[in-house]
């Protein structure tokens, strides 16, 4: 972890709330559309991780590296957004422990942000639907800057909405696509083991350049932080 930690920057889809079930109703109602069959929930949860356009072309294509044609795409689009916005929140369930992770924190003096590819349309009424909402000083959103993690604008932008510096920052997220971000935004990352990944286990990243930690939980990534915060903080450290 970083000499200095001033803000956590905290990712929603895996991370903090389980959404599969939701994306895969809306994934699937865009398939019927198109006259295919639905897909497992599992494996809408693997096309989770790059934002909603990438999700559709997956969702589509019943494939990691699908691309539909521009028409199918388009339509595909609208089709998704329009029943995505019936079923946000509907099924998507806060993963065990995280309003005490959050908590715990804040506590600790830590700046809260959260930082997701999840277009702003959908993510605001969710964090305000599950009641997460007021823990976050700031949020940013997939369509608020040009690129989606694994680029770091995301990250950065949240380090510039809470006036700290990319070092001073510790992003927790649950996928390959959050520690890439991390390491190019130059904040250390935490992995906790309950999200997607793409259809990876979290776990598999162990050892990979710029995790700096893989935990069970986001409680547990809590407190891993907070203890070597206090470690850092101690005038014997």
């Amino acid at each position: 972890m970083a000499q200095r930690l001033d803000a956590v920057l905290i990712d929603l889809d895996g991370t903090l709330i389980d959404t599969a079930p939701d994306l895969a109703a809306a994934a699937n109602a865009m398939r019927a559309e198109f006259g295919l069959q639905a897909l497992p929930i599992e494996r809408i949860a693997a096309f989770v991780g790059k934002g909603a356009d990438v999700l559709v072309h997956r969702a589509l294509t019943d494939d990691l590296a699908g691309r539909a044609g521009e028409e199918d795409f388009a339509a595909g689009k609208r089709a998704f957004y329009g029943h995505y916005h019936r079923e946000n929140g509907r099924r998507a369930v806060v993963f065990e422990r995280v309003p005490q992770a959050l908590q715990r924190l804040r506590a600790a003096g830590l700046r809260l942000a959260c930082v997701t590819n999840k277009p702003r349309e959908f993510t605001l009424p969710l964090l305000e639907r599950v009641g997460l909402a007021p823990a976050f000083e700031a949020v940013v959103a997939g369509d608020d800057v040009p690129e989606k993690k694994p680029h770091p604008a995301l990250l950065l932008a949240a380090c510039d909405r809470l006036g700290v510096m990319p070092s001073h920052a510790l992003m927790i997220g649950d996928s390959v696509n959050d520690a890439l971000a991390a390491r190019a935004a130059g904040c250390p990352v935490v992995l906790v083991d309950t999200g997607y990944n793409e259809g990876e286990r979290v776990a598999s990243l162990a050892g990979q350049p710029g995790v700096d930690a893989i935990l069970t939980s986001l409680l547990d990534a809590a407190d891993h932080i907070v203890r070597n915060l206090a470690s850092t903080r101690s005038p014997d450290a």
